[in-house]
């Protein structure tokens, strides 16, 4: 079973998101939580985290479809929880399936990837005995190219993508993914910045997801993403080691998109802080799963100058100058593409994902 005009479940901004997400919620019967955030949307709707329980609440296992852990990227993971709330799959006998809709709300209503706070929440996931400090060897040396303190205008992103060319040029693509996107906690108002301490979002979660998984014996999670790797295609990427059982298992189940982060191969990098290795470590006795499904848009260096000067833009600019609407257009290009093309294709496969998910949770851990 696939999804057909999977376009139809994009939605224009968050708060038709959301709104959507709970009318088909509450029409599918699931049960409903919704968790609030600081904030509100532009239109001044509330921001929550809303959150859809299908299935028994004393399941043993869970497959959990999350979106918006990177703000604008819920665009695309919103659209796959819509068009399983639209047509409901089947559920294996003990297991519950729970959409968490927008773990950054606030990314998601202001089309950024990061929080109120510039916090790139998949790097603010620490666990316990981490602190919030540091930043990849080379960041600060970068600091002027990436985050320089001035307003963007005409020519800033030719000029950042000359600069940006031969920087890689020099480094390498690997070494230059790791140093810029490995997650930073000493620029508070750059790119990929982790945080100075737990986000909103993580002091809530922290609260809920022991109460909802704490006694369960697995949970797999799918935690929806945009903008990195070849477009339209997808990788899985998880935090386990590479030659660790769990990634052979993985892979028998969802095929060879599956990786590790650190796997090498040009499209994943190393990160600190990410959701995978903080839901592992705050559900010691439940054995977990986190898939990022990373579905690719464009270059990695169209990526990083669309976060570079909507960043600047935002830090730097005002909200009504021109260089901002065209920043936050170009957001829109990277990781929730207009491509009606691009939205079927994606919604498809991850719709196609969460299926295998429901039939690998049944396997044997």
């Amino acid at each position: 079973m696939g999804v057909m005009g999977g376009n139809k479940w994009f939605s224009a901004d968050y708060s038709t998101s959301r709104h959507r997400f709970l009318k088909l919620a509450e029409a599918a019967g699931a049960s409903l939580e919704s968790l609030p955030i600081p904030g509100q949307a532009p239109d001044g709707d509330p921001l929550a985290i809303d959150v859809a329980w299908l299935g028994p609440r004393g399941a043993r296992r869970a497959v959990v479809v999350s979106s918006g852990t990177h703000g604008i990227e819920g665009f695309m993971g919103a659209a796959v929880q819509l068009a399983l709330l639209d047509e409901l799959p089947a559920l294996p006998d003990d297991v519950a399936l729970v959409l968490v809709h927008a773990i950054n709300p606030y990314g998601f209503a202001h089309v950024r990837r990061v929080d109120g706070q510039n916090i790139d929440l998949n790097r603010n996931f620490l666990r316990p005995g981490e602190t919030w400090t540091g930043a990849p060897d080379g960041y600060a040396e970068l600091d002027a190219l990436l985050n320089p303190r001035t307003a963007p205008g005409l020519g800033s992103r030719a000029a950042f993508l000359a600069r940006a060319a031969s920087r890689l040029a020099r480094t390498g693509l690997g070494k230059m993914k790791g140093i810029v996107a490995g997650g930073q906690y000493t620029h508070p108002r750059g790119l990929f910045f982790g945080g100075n301490g737990p986000s909103a979002s993580m002091e809530v979660l922290a609260e809920a997801v022991p109460r909802w998984f704490g006694a369960m014996e697995h949970v797999l999670v799918v935690d929806f993403h945009t903008g990195l790797g070849k477009r339209a295609t997808y990788r899985l990427l998880v935090d386990h080691a590479p030659d660790a059982p769990r990634v052979a298992w993985l892979k028998q189940r969802f095929g060879s998109g599956v990786q590790p982060w650190d796997a090498g191969d040009g499209v994943a990098y190393a990160i600190r802080g990410g959701l995978g290795t903080w839901m592992k470590a705050t559900l010691p006795d439940t054995e977990v799963d986190v898939l990022a499904a990373e579905f690719g848009t464009v270059g990695v260096l169209s990526v990083i100058a669309a976060l570079h000067l909507e960043n600047r833009a935002h830090q730097w600019g005002t909200p009504e100058a021109p260089a901002t609407a065209s920043a936050k257009r170009a957001m829109m290009d990277v990781f929730a593409p207009f491509d009606p093309g691009w939205r079927d294709a994606v919604t498809d496969k991850g719709h196609r994902i969460v299926l295998q998910a429901l039939a690998a949770i049944q396997d044997p851990v």
